[in-house]
């Protein structure tokens, strides 16, 4: 399958049409982005790291009753995806207090909750993806309810697999961000990406933390960390 005219380029991704206007083929950048694109960068090796490891882990969604927009990998960087509409909502689920939660709350990263939150933002950079609740999604036409209440139901079980998933490679699932789309039948399916871009990993031993927070914080070794992943994917 070849890439034709790209449709759409973010801030980790292009989007490329194909022959299947079912289909899209999705490549992944080494461009890193934090603060809605306010602190921008270079990650070595991380389209390669995300492309692989939202694969992996598509799949063992699909195998455990998740619909993703996953069909293919073509290389280190280029998968085939199903074209879908993407729901313009970000949905995040925390099971520890972290990051914004934790700077709007006023309230230490580390406290583990006894059961997940989940929060939906709007996904636009300009207003700074705000918080908004299933009313608010509704009146702006973003989702119906039975949208709202399907991606909520596959959002928190993504979280209970993937929380499983990790803690196998030694990695504790402190928060991430998922994004869902709309196939030409209405359905709604897991869409985007699952990588160390868009979810808190830390080490189970140590907390050392595995993610983009090392670039969103300065704290260096970022592509040490998303190696790390990688290894440990690998292996598995």
């Amino acid at each position: 399958m070849e890439k034709r005219e790209q449709l759409y380029e973010g801030k980790a991704k292009k989007v490329f049409a194909t022959d299947d206007p079912a289909l899209c083929i999705v490549s992944y950048k080494d461009d890193a982005t934090a603060f809605n694109g306010a602190k921008k960068g270079t990650i070595a090796g991380k389209g390669v790291v995300n492309n692989k490891m939202s694969n992996l882990v598509m799949q063992y969604l699909e195998k455990n009753g998740v619909p993703t927009h996953f069909v293919e990998e073509l290389s280190d960087r280029d998968t085939v995806v199903r074209k879908v509409q993407i729901v313009p909502l970000e949905v995040i689920i925390r099971n520890i207090s972290a990051g914004h939660f934790a700077s709007n709350y006023g309230v230490e990263e580390g406290i583990v909750f006894d059961e997940p939150t989940i929060e939906f933002s709007l996904k636009s950079d300009h207003l700074d993806d705000p918080l908004l609740n299933e009313y608010h999604a509704v009146a702006l036409k973003l989702a119906t309810r039975e949208e709202i209440e399907t991606i909520k139901t596959l959002a928190f079980k993504v979280n209970d697999l993937l929380k499983a998933f990790m803690l196998k490679l030694g990695v504790t699932l402190v928060d991430f961000k998922i994004e869902f789309g709309r196939t030409p039948d209405g359905k709604i399916i897991l869409a985007d990406e699952i990588s160390p871009d868009t979810c808190r990993f830390w080490d189970v031993k140590t907390g050392e933390k595995l993610d983009k927070d090392r670039f969103r914080r300065d704290m260096g070794g970022v592509e040490d960390a998303y190696q790390e992943i990688m290894r440990r994917l690998t292996e598995e």
